[in-house]
């Protein structure tokens, strides 16, 4: 390949060989000819072999350097320019390969110097390489939810659990939408509780499943949680919150505050109580409506004082009557009410008239904290607009929860939660996680 180019004196000389005795040799840096920029760098014509005299050919630059008046390295100051070559090698912008990190181009940067040709790009680490984080995290967590892999939770009821049951748990289609609503409520159930939370259940109209609901929902709570729940039957007219269980013991309330001074530990309060199957605790009240009045509003205060020690949750069955004498008790140390009522015209006035009676004895607090529970005791009630009984409570109460009708509840025998229905369960867990969501979660009392 032959090619000229005009040096700095003007004269036009022939690309790669050497100049003519007595011309000037100091190299010249121009631009190359447009014509040899697309040369291979390995061309033998850019690299011309040991000049006639024995001088050595010109030593190539290394990866990352230009030679030229000041060679530039990465890592190192300016160096001053070679003289020992005789012949003027221009620049190629087709050399060989950069080093790792470097990049040929019109300009270096790097290290503070600065180049005609080269570039030089600082190197780069991902996240938490350099610096003992990686997206945030310390490197150092060795938490399970950091390490481990979320499996995918498994279908507990429909089809879905079909297919995975038949698979031999290969096969898992995940949960369902209702599945996730149970967790989810399951999760509201468990929340933290710190001390003792009281509540009252109260209705002036008999028959609309007070007792029933309090079973239920103290039922829920106790298979669920990990802490004690026991109920508390105050009613003064032979209650029968004691026969939704098996019954263990004969004793009553009023044997427990007999014997109050020798109770110490929890043992000791279990010999008074009956326990059902779902690890609800019941006191029963007195079955004698001839002694039914020793039981007042200090014997209900003692009561609670004594088994607040050892329980977590504790629900009061209350009479029908607002004006006996231990409903001021369990008025005065509820922490909240749930108001049952049934779905018929003279069920939601009674709850009604109930809130009202609340509401003009100094109450008003509780009933802003209540929650209505719309019991339906029949199949159907008939053409009554449940929706609007819904409305009406909730204007008035914390929050409303319909409970559907159940075969089972309506025998008024024994309680057991494996018998009902999918929606009553889940109904009864709507409730619950209504109720728990009024909890402390520290130990500052709500009064």
């Amino acid at each position: 390949m032959t090619g000229r180019y005009e040096d700095s004196a003007g004269r036009h000389v022939a690309w790669g060989e050497p100049p003519r005795e007595g011309e000037h040799t100091e190299p010249d840096y121009g631009p190359p000819p447009a014509h040899l920029d697309d040369e291979s760098p390995t061309d033998s014509r850019l690299h011309p072999a040991t000049p006639p005299g024995g001088n050595p050919p010109v030593q190539q630059p290394n990866p990352g350097t230009v030679s030229g008046p000041h060679t530039v390295s990465p890592t190192s100051s300016p160096v001053p320019p070679t003289t020992s070559a005789p012949h003027a090698v221009p620049p190629s912008t087709s050399g060989p390969h950069p080093a790792p990190g470097t990049t040929s181009g019109p300009h270096h940067v790097g290290g503070g110097q600065s180049g005609p040709y080269s570039y030089q790009q600082q190197p780069s680490f991902p996240p938490g390489e350099h610096g003992g984080q990686q997206s945030g995290v310390p490197i150092h967590d060795l938490s399970s939810a950091r390490l481990i892999k979320p499996a995918k939770r498994s279908p507990q009821t429909g089809w879905r659990k079909a297919v995975y049951v038949a698979s031999g748990h290969l096969i898992n289609p995940g949960e369902s939408p209702m599945d996730r609503r149970r967790r989810e409520l399951i999760a509201r159930v468990n929340q933290p509780l710190r001390g003792c939370y009281k509540i009252a259940m109260l209705s002036l109209k008999g028959g609309v499943g007070k007792t029933t609901t309090t079973t239920t929902l103290g039922s829920t709570f106790a298979s669920l949680r990990g802490d004690r729940v026991i109920a508390v039957d105050a009613n003064p007219d032979r209650g029968t919150l004691s026969q939704k269980i098996p019954l263990e013991t004969t004793a009553t309330v009023r044997h427990l505050l007999r014997d109050a001074n020798r109770i110490t530990r929890y043992s000791d309060v279990r010999a008074y109580t009956s326990q059902g199957p779902s690890r609800l605790e019941v006191l029963a009240s007195e079955q004698d409506p001839a002694v039914s009045e020793a039981f007042s509003e200090d014997d209900y205060r003692r009561t609670v004082a004594l088994l607040e020690h050892f329980y977590n949750i504790v629900l009061t069955d209350c009479g029908t009557g607002l004006m006996h004498s231990a409903m001021k008790g369990v008025l005065g140390i509820a922490d909240s009410l749930v108001i049952v009522s049934s779905g018929s015209v003279d069920g939601a006035r009674s709850a009604s008239a109930t809130l009202d009676w609340l509401d003009a004895h100094g109450y008003g607090q509780l009933v802003q904290r209540s929650v209505a529970v719309i019991n339906s005791v029949r199949p159907n009630s008939g053409s009554v607009d449940q929706n609007k009984l819904a409305q009406h409570f909730g204007a008035r109460c914390r929050a409303v929860v319909r409970l559907p009708f159940d075969p089972h509840l309506e025998e008024g025998a024994e309680i057991e939660l494996d018998r009902l229905n999918r929606e009553t369960r889940l109904a009864l867990l709507e409730l619950a996680s209504t109720v728990a969501d009024d909890f402390p979660s520290d130990t500052t009392r709500i009064r």
